[in-house]
């Protein structure tokens, strides 16, 4: 599957079949949130929530291929990714496009 940000693939044609996307709520710990917690008091990267968001991204971005895979797409276009807190230590991420069929 050829995934894109761009709304067009260099020397393809193709049909769009549809908006696509795939999303997931993440939440670490409570030992990962209280070492956050401390980590902010001195500052710095937060990698437990890095490892938790770059987690979320393929998750998201997975079932959105499983989406496309099932329209019979070859490719996903304009590819977009939004994230939103939905409590404290907690995140949504979702991953969207356009499936499109390669003539």
């Amino acid at each position: 599957m050829i995934l894109v940000n761009t709304d067009y693939i260099t020397g393809k044609e193709f049909d769009m079949l549809g908006l696509v996307q795939g999303a997931t709520i993440q939440s670490k710990h409570i030992g990962k949130d209280i070492g956050a917690g401390l980590k902010s008091i001195v500052g710095g990267e937060l990698a437990g929530y890095t490892e938790m968001m770059i987690d979320a991204r393929n998750i998201a971005t997975e079932r959105m291929i499983q989406m496309a895979e099932k329209l019979g797409a070859d490719a996903v276009i304009n590819v977009r990714f939004t994230t939103s807190a939905v409590t404290p230590g907690a995140a949504e991420v979702m991953a969207y496009g356009t499936a499109v069929k390669f003539k």
